[in-house]
């Protein structure tokens, strides 16, 4: 690949809060938001990154903001609005950096499940159920579910899988009246969404929300309907009863199973093939959802 990667971001004098993706800066009342171009999978960050991943997924979740018009975090994308400083390569922020208001973050991770996919799939074959959702006999794998499912899960520490949790769990950590609001907004969004994204080709199977709380408000904060978040599924080559191609890092994940890595110890590095296949899906993702062709900033 000629394009340069973006592993690891560094703001002097700044505190830095590294996720599996993101760079998190603390600005007071204000956060920052890197989106590097390293990805994730079975929990590990791989050493190997995609090229210019972070500006698709900053530029992706910019658009949905917009689209939406749901109270979100979002103050600018527009690093030369950020008033970060003199000192500040500005360049190395381009395109992948967000500014938003800092919130007081919802600890619960909004799943909405459209079709039965993943470790949803996985449950129902053994109970007919997903995240204890009793659901329609006969289902197979990649069906439509005859409504959207609302599935939440507790938000996990770095390197720890998050834990579906019922929605009386839910109720029990952020109350019923907070729960059902989150569980409506959600699936609002997911639906006003997934109808916009398979106009353009592009099934959402799922995805999950975040939401943060300002002077009582809940807001979207995070990220919003991309490929690392989400399943995309092209409409076009959707047959249900199997697993289905995709936009997102599902790609990458059936290239892990198809390795010896035992999912215990560091994965290994990617081919230059598969990692350019796999930046061509989420620029093309991008590139369906907003018809506009990728530019790099």
């Amino acid at each position: 690949m000629t394009t340069s990667v973006v592993l690891e971001t560094s703001l002097a004098g700044l505190p830095v809060r590294r996720g599996k993706v993101r760079d998190i800066y603390d600005l007071g009342d204000r956060l920052l938001l890197v989106s590097t171009d390293r990805i994730s999978a079975f929990d590990w960050v791989l050493p190997t990154g995609i090229p210019e991943k972070g500006k698709v997924l900053t530029q992706i979740a910019a658009f949905w903001f917009d689209l939406l018009g749901e109270p979100n975090h979002l103050i600018t994308t527009d690093v030369e609005q950020m008033g970060l400083g003199n000192n500040v390569d500005i360049a190395a922020l381009a395109g992948r950096s967000t500014l938003c208001r800092k919130t007081e973050v919802v600890p619960i991770e909004c799943v909405v499940r459209g079709y039965l996919a993943g470790s949803g799939w996985k449950e129902y074959k053994q109970s007919g159920t997903v995240c204890g959702i009793e659901l329609p006999a006969g289902l197979t794998e990649s069906a439509e579910l005859p409504e959207p499912i609302f599935t939440p899960a507790t938000k996990a520490e770095q390197g720890d899988h998050d834990e579906n949790i019922s929605f009386e769990r839910m109720v029990d950590v952020v109350g019923r009246e907070v729960s059902e609001e989150l569980r409506r907004r959600s699936i609002d969004i997911f639906n006003r969404g997934s109808r916009y994204a398979r106009e353009r080709g592009i099934i959402i199977a799922d995805t999950k929300f975040e939401f943060g709380s300002i002077d009582g408000e809940l807001i979207l904060i995070d990220e919003v309907l991309t490929p690392d978040s989400s399943r995309f599924w092209p409409v076009d080559r959707y047959e249900p009863g199997k697993g289905q191609p995709s936009f997102d890092k599902q790609f990458v994940r059936d290239w892990l199973l198809t390795t010896d890595w035992d999912r215990s110890s560091p994965p290994p590095a990617m081919p230059d093939d598969i990692v350019a296949r796999t930046r061509e899906k989420y620029v093309e993702a991008y590139e369906r959802l907003t018809d506009r062709k990728f530019v790099s900033i």
